[in-house]
């Protein structure tokens, strides 16, 4: 006999297992971490290209100014043996110029001070000052010049050395005055003199040395 079962079958299903592994969640972390510092390291690695490539620029700009002053300097010897040459020849030019000069410009200044009506070059201000501070240190612009006479002048190392003869001390020490108010010279001493009778003129006169240093 055969039995025919109507009833619909029953299928007998299994419960779901899940397919996904731990292990595959460390690797994707894993791999996520990889590639995380490899772009890391990769950024870096472009900041310190950037950075070996500034430096570099900077070290051959270095190199460059180096190479220039050697250039600039490579004549120094040569070129400060020439300025000192020419800084000796203009020493020797000056000292010959005031030697020309200085000389005649004191001499000069001696006939003015000597002369009548003149008197030593000197700032008018400070002469003003002076008469009314002082009028004695003051010049006599009435004194008579030829009452005095230069018998030696001589002048070595810019040092002056005037010797003379005058009516009396008074003379001397107007002169002596205009030598201090002038320009041209300083430190002005009288020396010793003495009292005798001129040869030429047979008159009682005051001999007389003085000693300056001169300007020019």
């Amino acid at each position: 006999m055969v039995r025919i079962n109507l009833l619909p079958e029953r299928k007998i299903t299994k419960p779901l297992v899940s397919s996904f592994d731990p292990t595959q969640l460390w690797l994707v972390a894993f791999l996520a971490a990889a590639l995380v510092e490899l772009v890391g390291l990769l950024v870096i690695e472009k900041v310190k290209r950037d950075e070996l490539a500034t430096l570099t620029a900077q070290a051959q700009k270095v190199q460059a100014d180096i190479d220039t002053i050697k250039g600039q300097i490579k004549d120094h010897d040569s070129i400060r043996a020439r300025l000192q040459d020419l800084r000796d020849r203009e020493d020797a030019i000056q000292k010959l110029q005031s030697a020309r000069t200085g000389p005649s410009a004191t001499l000069m200044e001696l006939s003015h001070i000597l002369a009548v009506g003149r008197g030593p070059t000197t700032d008018a201000d400070k002469l003003a000052q002076l008469r009314r501070d002082n009028p004695t240190a003051a010049f006599n612009s009435n004194w008579d010049p030829q009452r005095l006479w230069i018998l030696s002048y001589t002048e070595e190392d810019r040092v002056l050395k005037i010797v003379g003869s005058a009516r009396d001390s008074e003379d001397i020490s107007e002169l002596q005055k205009r030598l201090l108010l002038s320009d041209y010279f300083y430190e002005v001493k009288l020396l010793p003199g003495a009292r005798g009778i001129d040869a030429a003129t047979k008159l009682d006169v005051v001999r007389f040395e003085l000693s300056a240093k001169v300007r020019y």
